[in-house]
């Protein structure tokens, strides 16, 4: 438990050092890094998220989420290749695809958020409710 608050307050204070920085980003390099910073603590709360799910599935369950992940991963990457691809071969690439991977990473992870919030009863969520 204490890994889990020490993870938070060091993702949280790391993302505010980092948006400060990212709004003087003034070159083209400075706004890659930062995109590619923001994008890393996106996925490191999705990951977070992804971990306590397993954990609360049930075994049948974990299976199909760990498919669903990887199907997930997939799409990921070909959207923002897609995405990215208007910018191909330029110095704004890196950015508009790491801007794509935390777009759709946001996303993920509030997916995953809110199956931890399934209620008793509710079948329509497949995890069992926090204990």
């Amino acid at each position: 438990m204490k890994r889990i608050i020490l993870t938070c307050a060091a993702l949280l204070l790391s993302s505010q050092a980092l948006a400060e920085d990212c709004a003087n980003a003034n070159t083209q390099i400075e706004m890659n890094t930062c995109a590619a910073g923001q994008y890393k603590v996106a996925d490191a709360k999705l990951n977070e998220t992804y971990q306590n799910a397993l954990q609360r599935a049930a075994p049948a369950q974990r299976d199909l989420l760990k498919q669903a992940q990887v199907a997930w991963i997939t799409l990921r990457d070909a959207d923002c290749a897609l995405i990215s691809s208007g910018t191909e071969g330029g110095s704004m690439q890196s950015m508009i695809s790491s801007q794509c991977l935390m777009d759709k990473t946001h996303e993920r992870e509030a997916f995953l958020a809110s199956l931890l919030q399934c209620e008793e009863g509710d079948v329509s969520c497949p995890l069992p409710p926090a204990n």
